[in-house]
């Protein structure tokens, strides 16, 4: 199915307004998309009539212009007739918001909708959904303009059979200023899944990392998108939920999905060089790291610090994660000390973590960290930065990222998020290096970069 249409609509139906109800979903619809997005929105209800001056049209077919789009939010049993309609109409896709189908156990209503929709290679996200966030073309979330928060442009895809768990993560990405490409909510993933949009944004120029929020799949489906993802040009994350018997219903009553064995799916996403994302706190960093870098790395990492304590924290972190932490050889640390500052040779360590102390400056960061690059024992840096630290600049993130530029060693670094010291995560994102906001995230950065293993 091309899905070209669904994602960048130039034209759209919202099926189901209500004259009296402006907090109907179709009316939130059809109000945060109408002369606010790309999309020309028309208004659609089977009574007709009038809406803030526009005409209300009785059914699809007598929209004067071709349709891209129809955004269904009717009751269920209205829904067949209603994509029968758009598909005798020659409308191009449809997102079916309308819940009441295989999640409540009316597996009829929705396989009627599927058996039409094959038929005639018609493609629509739903039922039970949110349905599709495209900017600039399109948003059919039912969620009020107001309370809406949404990322920046940007390159990563985020699939998810949940709206809640989609939108929280929305959130969450542009609290760290990472951007997505498009938002999409599966629902009961009744006709398009997975697999289908998997293809999709392995070939979307807009898009470079693709993570899904996943319940379950139907039988011997997860084979066949491992093998797909596992294939995929761009790093695929994973977060899967139903890990444990009572999840596993949980998911079944949500949306209809088959859990399956967690254990054996997790040990065959690694096989495939997946990154699977244990949980919430890791997806997000994943997101980020792997827009910035995409050649896996073998997991050796080295610490810059001006602070002992944040070094220690960060090695420990690293072990848990079985990231290894190697040690700096005697020649390499005396490089280090001749290049730093005169003041700080006799107070620094420079084994790994290299601890530069709190009497550092920018030229004694970017030592030790042009050393470091150019380590082969190393693969990946962690830089600690304390913005609080008397003698660096707002110029060091981008003095750094020069480094990573010149030798091509993935840099990560930590930078404590909050508006006073706003240019120094700046510094670095601006030139495409990942700033975590603790040292735990720093190191999940770090932990994404090893897990994307391509076969």
């Amino acid at each position: 199915m091309n899905l070209t249409r669904l994602f960048k609509p130039k034209t759209m139906a919202v099926v189901g307004l209500s004259l009296m109800n402006e907090r109907h979903p179709a009316n939130v619809v059809y109000n945060k998309n109408n002369l606010r997005l790309e999309a020309k929105a028309f208004p659609v209800n089977d009574r007709g009539g009038v809406y803030h001056g526009e005409k209300v049209y009785v059914n699809v077919s007598e929209i004067p212009e071709t349709v891209d789009l129809a955004v269904i939010a009717t009751r269920a049993q209205a829904v067949p007739k209603i994509l029968g309609d758009c598909i005798h109409a020659g409308v191009g896709s449809a997102v079916v918001i309308s819940g009441g189908f295989a999640e409540m156990g009316n597996n009829e209503l929705q396989e009627r909708m599927v058996a039409m929709a094959r038929e005639a290679d018609f493609p629509f996200i739903g039922p039970n959904c949110l349905g599709i966030y495209s900017p600039p073309h399109v948003d059919t979330f039912f969620i009020p303009s107001e309370r809406m928060v949404r990322p920046e442009k940007g390159r990563v895809a985020l699939i998810s059979q949940s709206g809640g768990v989609l939108v929280d993560h929305m959130v969450k990405l542009a609290g760290e200023g990472v951007g997505l490409s498009k938002a999409v909510s599966i629902g009961n993933k009744a006709l398009i899944r997975e697999i289908d949009l998997l293809d999709y944004f392995s070939n979307d120029p807009e898009t470079e990392v693709i993570a899904f929020y996943i319940e379950g799949f139907e039988r011997n489906e997860g084979r066949q998108f491992v093998i797909k993802a596992g294939g995929c040009p761009k790093p695929v994350i994973v977060l899967k939920s139903g890990k444990t018997p009572t999840g596993g219903k949980a998911v079944s009553s949500h949306s209809a999905a088959l859990a399956g064995d967690y254990e054996v799916f997790s040990s065959v996403l690694s096989q495939f060089g997946i990154v699977e994302a244990k949980d919430e706190f890791e997806l997000i960093p994943f997101c980020e790291a792997l827009c910035c870098y995409q050649k896996p790395i073998g997991g050796r990492v080295g610490i810059i610090t001006g602070s002992g304590g944040h070094g220690a924290l960060a090695v420990d972190i690293c072990l848990s994660h079985g990231l290894g932490v190697p040690s700096i050889g005697d020649q390499d640390q005396r490089d280090i000390r001749e290049k730093v500052s005169t003041r700080i040779q006799s107070i620094a360590s420079f084994a790994n973590p290299v601890d530069l102390t709190g009497s550092a400056v920018d030229d004694d960061f970017v030592a030790a960290a042009n050393s470091l690059s150019h380590n082969e024992e190393i693969d990946c840096i962690v830089v600690l930065l304390l913005p609080y630290l008397p003698g660096i600049t707002s110029d060091l993130g981008a003095r750094l990222s020069q480094i990573y530029r010149q030798a091509g060693k993935p840099m990560i670094a930590y930078v404590p998020h909050v508006e006073k010291y706003l240019m120094f995560v700046e510094g670095f994102q601006l030139n495409g290096i990942p700033v975590a906001h603790s040292i735990e995230e720093a190191v999940h950065m770090a932990e994404a970069l090893r897990r994307h293993q391509p076969c």
